[in-house]
């Protein structure tokens, strides 16, 4: 189902029938089919995705993700939320996205290179037009980025790069602090509490997570749970973050580090404070939303929570920071680097993480005026105020 098909969406929508049509499909849906030779023996061929999804607020922005289960509908599903995150955050962008279907797992770095190389051959002149940029996502990471760079040597065509060719210092970090300064300021304004207090559980450590927990320590937050696809560790003292950062960096199994080993599974209904499933999508079903013992739910992955499990939380009384908001630190970051590389400006991670917070608490701000005003979830009232900044957006260029 279509993110444009929730109730409250509906009721954004209900008597702008034109925007509703132009919000329902994506603009563009392309399918590649991506063939590269290894060797002269060795070819691949696999399914590539492209969608486009609304470019009303400026061009399509969206991560390249290499995964084995990779789909057309779930590109576009994160396309949609690539328009609402830029739309409510404020970033010049529309919403895009990108998939490779390939098992990333299986994939060494030479064969990465050559079919990113392939890819930016099939949609060479929407990057050279800056019509579609693209960054990394599940599977890709700053070396593809420089990959698509060294295809064709515009600064601007990418984002995500490596420092030393005109990537921003701060942009590895970004998610996973926008993802924290988001719990942070949850924790303040809607529990009305300390972070410090703060007992906090987890699910992934790749990037997000890891970064996310990274920061929640610094601020003094208790991470006791975190997790990745092999399973978790629980330690009800606190895990030191910096040194299972450390461990993981040296390719070690997060398993293997100090603590209790649980489930995923379990790590999502933990008696903490603050759940952060920051990992994957589709994870709080409703059979775990009736097991959460959470006093907040803060979205770091992309729709961790199903449509079922959102209104168990909400029947729940359980506050739910949606995706939209809680990750948004990534195309934030993106948004700097982006506009540093066209203007040739300089920026500082301390400036990078200064900027990623006070996007995030403007936009947090709306979210909890609205949603006491109209008595509606964060959630609601954070698709809300996205959906009518880009019926705005669609109507300021005469689309509708």
């Amino acid at each position: 189902m279509s993110i444009f098909d929730l109730d409250i969406i509906k009721e954004v929508l209900k008597d702008k029938e034109n925007a509703r049509q132009l919000l329902l499909k994506p603009e563009r849906k392309i399918i590649l089919n991506l063939n590269v030779w290894l060797d002269e023996k060795t070819l691949v061929v696999t399914d590539g995705y492209v969608v486009y999804h609304n470019t009303a607020r400026g061009p399509a922005k969206g991560g390249i993700r290499i995964d084995k289960n990779v789909t057309l509908e779930e590109t576009v599903d994160l396309a949609e939320r690539m328009t609402l995150k830029t739309a409510l955050t404020g970033i010049p962008f529309g919403g895009g996205k990108s998939g490779i279907r390939l098992d990333n797992l299986k994939l060494n770095s030479y064969t990465k290179r050559v079919i990113l190389q392939e890819f930016v051959h099939m949609i060479r002149g929407d990057l050279v037009s800056g019509m579609y940029i693209p960054a990394p996502d599940l599977g890709t990471s700053p070396k593809e980025m420089a990959v698509i760079y060294g295809e064709l040597h515009i600064p601007e065509c990418v984002t995500g790069k490596p420092l030393g060719i005109g990537g921003l210092p701060g942009r590895r970090e970004a998610t996973g602090r926008g993802v924290a300064f988001s719990t942070f300021y949850s924790v303040k304004n809607i529990l009305k509490s300390d972070i410090k207090k703060m007992k906090v559980a987890i699910q992934g450590f790749g990037n997000v997570g890891s970064w996310t927990a990274y920061f929640l320590s610094k601020l003094g937050a208790k991470v006791v749970s975190v997790s990745d696809i092999t399973g978790g560790i629980y330690n009800n003292k606190g895990l030191d973050i910096i040194k299972l950062m450390e461990h993981v960096s040296k390719s070690k199994p997060l398993l293997e580090f100090e603590g209790d080993k649980i489930s995923n599974e379990e790590l999502l209904t933990l008696n903490v404070d603050v759940l952060i499933p920051a990992a994957v999508e589709n994870v709080l079903t409703r059979e775990v939303a009736l097991k959460v013992k959470a006093k907040i739910v803060v979205e770091g992955a992309n729709g961790p929570t199903t449509d079922e499990g959102d209104e168990v939380l909400k029947e729940r009384g359980i506050p739910l920071v949606p995706d939209i908001l809680a990750n948004s630190g990534g195309v934030i970051a993106s948004y700097i680097e982006w506009k540093s590389a066209k203007s040739g400006s300089m920026t500082s991670s301390e400036e990078v993480y200064e900027f990623i917070d006070g996007t995030i608490e403007k936009s947090f701000d709306k979210i909890l005026k609205l949603a006491k005003t109209r008595k509606i979830s964060y959630k609601e009232a954070a698709l809300s105020l996205a959906v009518e900044e880009v019926i705005s957006a669609m109507e300021n260029r005469g689309w509708i």
